[in-house]
């Protein structure tokens, strides 16, 4: 019986800042007066917008959104087809798509015409998506596993050797989701669907401060959601 959590492709988005990011807990000034202490930052920093997919077999990319002059750039809905077209689905050779089902949020730029089109013409009914057979929840971010687990890992340790320049930057995330184990990526989706889980016994109802472990490397996750937006019903019938 096929496993259905693990015929899953996760798939997003994130953004890398070369000068990485500032965890504000750890910004502490002990002072009987206001030191009046300002942090620079620069208005536009440098950075690298990386798209994924994740699913219990592996990771498909990281894919970085260029242009023809290589210069980093935002994502709208013709670079995400694009990207689908020439990256996405001639990795999918690899696999058998007939059994892989494909995830992606509602952003207006995966969600144009000519994309839904093409992806169904990919994966059939098999899509997970806004306008497509399976709506996904909006704003579900603690469901996706690039979210609560992917762009974080990679975030912790793309930083430890200060990369200077962006190919530096690019070169790290490369070594980074290239290092992810199997293992680690069934745990994972053993994560996932405990979060599912838990949603379904709530009735999407407000979830409170959850301590999520990945006993592969002891990674904890904890999320603390106000809200779980309404979960349609007819996303997770088939689990």
């Amino acid at each position: 019986m096929v496993d259905f959590r693990k015929q899953i492709l996760f798939s997003g988005e994130a953004h890398f800042w070369l000068n990485g990011y500032v965890n504000k807990q750890n910004c502490r000034i002990w002072s009987e007066a206001n030191p009046q202490v300002y942090v620079e930052t620069p208005l536009h920093p440098e950075k690298l917008t990386v798209w994924c997919a994740l699913w219990a077999g592996g990771i498909i990319g990281p894919y970085f959104f260029k242009n023809d002059e290589v210069h980093k750039v935002t994502v709208n809905s013709d670079r995400y087809r694009a990207m689908i077209t020439h990256f996405f689905i001639p990795e999918l050779n690899n696999h058998d798509v007939q059994e892989l089902w494909f995830q992606q949020d509602g952003a207006t730029c995966h969600t144009a015409c000519s994309i839904i089109d093409l992806l169904k013409d990919t994966f059939g009914d098999r899509l997970i998506s806004r306008f497509g057979l399976v709506n996904w929840p909006p704003r579900s971010c603690d469901l996706t596993p690039l979210d609560y687990f992917l762009w974080g890992y990679v975030k912790s340790l793309v930083y430890a050797n200060k990369p200077q320049t962006i190919d530096h930057l690019e070169d790290n995330i490369r070594r980074v989701i290239a290092d992810i184990r199997p293992q680690m990526l069934e745990k994972v989706i053993e994560n996932w669907t405990s979060r599912l889980d838990y949603i379904r016994a709530s009735r999407g109802s407000s979830m409170p401060e959850i301590i999520f472990k990945i006993n592969c490397h002891k990674i904890i996750f904890r999320i603390k959601k106000n809200h779980v937006n309404r979960i349609i019903h007819r996303c997770f019938i088939a689990i």
